[in-house]
């Protein structure tokens, strides 16, 4: 048994198993030569000493190996260690195919013409080499988060020169792709795998396959008998150029197939184009039932020698008596074959039937209740939500579940719910008058950008600082995700008062300029008409905005110096003195 940290040859490091199939478990590895992740096939231990299974477990190694694809999963290493029979192949962490169209119901067109062309463009690869693949089928189909394809698991390939294949290995495909010619014991050609992809289309775009029944047997004869369901008529929208293709692919004669996979790729390219719009019912050239599908005998001729005759007749005998015993010995497998699937395809899932349930509407509930009503019914419920936006579902509440409500599914199936993350939209309120970081941090929960601007004021203006005083967008208006709005807040500015006269002092004047830093500068001017310290003057404007370290002057009043009134002693002597002083000169020469 292979245990978690177990080493494959000392090289491949066994971190958990990922997989079970009929012949082999596969584990996730680690290369600890080449450090990467690596998925590893293990033959199954019950299987090991069966030689004819290690053949084929070998054979899929040496036949995958040899392909080279974006679109095949690369075959890395084969080997046996310790009685273990490995291969190493690409780790593809992806999804299949088959999950993806139960998880969804179908995919859409653009989906499945796109996984087409990357399928079919590896199967021709793998035929190209001789390679068929004999399984092909959503489960072997993974899918990238990126959207790459990938094939897998050509466990049942078989290389078109090879001879030792068992006619066991034709059915060993699921039955529900399996090929007529397949399901009849005829085996295995490149057609077989392009029936297979046919049955694949057809269940991608309706999420069903085409044949269904109460076990492997009936499906297997549906496959050789009927013809496939029209998907026109119960899907109006897919184009008649997509239903030709699976037309074609899917013929119960494979002459009315197409020759190869290429073929295929390049109808699926150009089948939305324009000019495959009016496209017609394919008709098939060959009839579909009650064909020939063994050559003729060549005609004995009437005119010949008799021993030539014998001889003709002889070799007639040699080849019907080998042709019987082909064909008892690939009756019996196929009899023995048919009582193993009809027992778990017919009486084992009647044993374990699970009732198909719908899905309750539990739309407008809470997480809690949603799952309470999904138990009740027996499903599983996911433990990860999804979430959307919705304008009418409040937030925390479910809008809808995945598969979707009224399909009918299995008891037991997983539920997972998508819950309302409330309004892509908000309203928009009147903010004016409340404080900005409160409205930033609301809106900012809505997932609205906030972008706050100032608008200068002065402190005479009836405006308090944080408060809003106007916005960008008008109430009522719905903001989105992402959408931004601007608030406007006050930015308060000092201007200069009109200091001219005497309701301001001196020292008031130096008290304001000392508060917003202003260099004051003063002046004096001596006038009678103004009381001594009234200011006559200011080189700043009343109302202009104050600015730091600007100089400010003011001119002030003072009062005139006094002049002295002469003596009327004095007056005397300037009198008496004057004649004498001044008698030459004012009566100059003509006393």
């Amino acid at each position: 048994m292979i245990i978690k940290g177990q080493k494959i040859n000392d090289r491949y490091q066994i971190i958990r198993l990922i997989g079970e199939g009929g012949m082999a478990n596969v584990y996730l590895a680690h290369d600890t030569i080449l450090d990467r992740d690596v998925a590893v096939k293990v033959l199954r231990g019950d299987l090991a000493d069966d030689e004819k299974f290690i053949r084929r477990f070998q054979r899929e190694a040496i036949s995958a190996s040899s392909l080279t694809h974006p679109n095949i999963v690369e075959i890395y290493d084969v080997g046996e260690d310790d009685g273990n029979y490995y291969i190493v192949m690409e780790y593809v962490d992806g999804k299949t195919l088959k999950s993806l169209i139960k998880r969804r119901g179908s995919l859409t067109l653009p989906e499945v013409v796109d996984i087409m062309l990357q399928l079919t463009s590896a199967i021709a690869c793998a035929h190209e080499s001789f390679i068929i693949h004999r399984d092909i089928k959503p489960q072997n189909v993974l899918i990238l988060d990126n959207g790459i394809v990938k094939i897998t698991d050509f466990g049942i390939a078989m290389a078109l020169n090879s001879n030792e294949l068992t006619q066991t290995n034709s059915v060993m495909g699921s039955v529900h792709y399996l090929p007529p010619e397949q399901a009849n014991g005829t085996g295995a050609t490149n057609k077989s795998d392009i029936y297979s992809l046919g049955i694949l289309m057809y269940e991608a775009l309706t999420g069903k396959v085409p044949f269904k029944g109460e076990n492997a047997v009936e499906i297997a004869i549906k496959q050789m008998k009927d013809e496939i369901p029209s998907i026109i008529r119960e899907y109006p929208e897919i184009p008649q150029s997509i239903e030709n293709i699976i037309l074609r692919a899917c013929a119960k004669n494979p002459e009315n197939r197409y020759n190869n996979v290429m073929e295929m790729h390049h109808d699926i390219e150009v089948a939305l184009d324009k000019d495959h719009e009016n496209d017609t019912r394919v008709k098939y050239e060959f009839p579909e039932h009650d064909f020939d599908e063994t050559k003729k005998m060549p005609k004995i001729s009437r005119t010949g020698s008799r021993s030539e005759r014998n001889k003709v007749e002889n070799a007639d005998d040699k080849k019907d008596k080998k042709q019987t015993k082909i064909m008892l010995i690939a009756g019996g497998i196929f009899a023995a074959l048919v009582a193993a699937l009809a027992f778990v395809f017919l009486i084992y899932p009647k044993m374990t039937r699970v009732p198909d349930v719908k899905i309750p509407d539990v739309a407008n509930k809470t997480v809690i209740r949603a799952e309470e009503i999904l138990q009740e019914k027996g499903f599983e419920v996911a433990t990860k939500t999804q979430s959307v936006y919705d304008e009418k579902i409040a937030k925390g509440k479910v809008v809808k579940t995945n598969p979707q409500v009224g399909r009918s599914v299995k008891k037991g199936t997983t539920i997972t719910l998508i819950v309302s993350k409330g309004k892509n939209s908000y309203a928009i309120e009147d903010y004016t008058g409340k404080n900005v970081y409160e409205v930033k941090a609301k809106l900012e929960t809505k997932d609205i950008n906030v972008i706050i601007e100032t608008k200068e004021v002065t402190e005479d203006e009836n405006y308090k600082e944080n408060l809003i005083i106007s916005q960008s967008v008008e109430e009522g208006k719905k903001l989105k995700k992402g959408d931004s709005i601007t608030l406007v807040v006050p930015a308060f500015i000092t201007t200069y008062p009109d200091f001219v006269g005497e309701h301001w002092s001196v020292a008031n004047i130096e008290n304001f300029c000392i508060k917003n830093n202003i260099t004051l500068n003063k002046t004096e001017q001596e006038t009678s008409s103004y009381p001594e310290g009234t200011v006559l003057s200011q080189s700043r404007v009343a109302g202009t905005k104050v600015v730091e370290n600007t100089p400010l002057t003011i001119t002030i009043a003072k009062a005139p110096k006094k002049v002295e009134t002469p003596s009327k002693d004095d007056d005397k002597t300037s009198n008496t003195q004057t004649p004498d002083q001044t008698g030459t000169s004012t009566q100059g020469p003509n006393q």
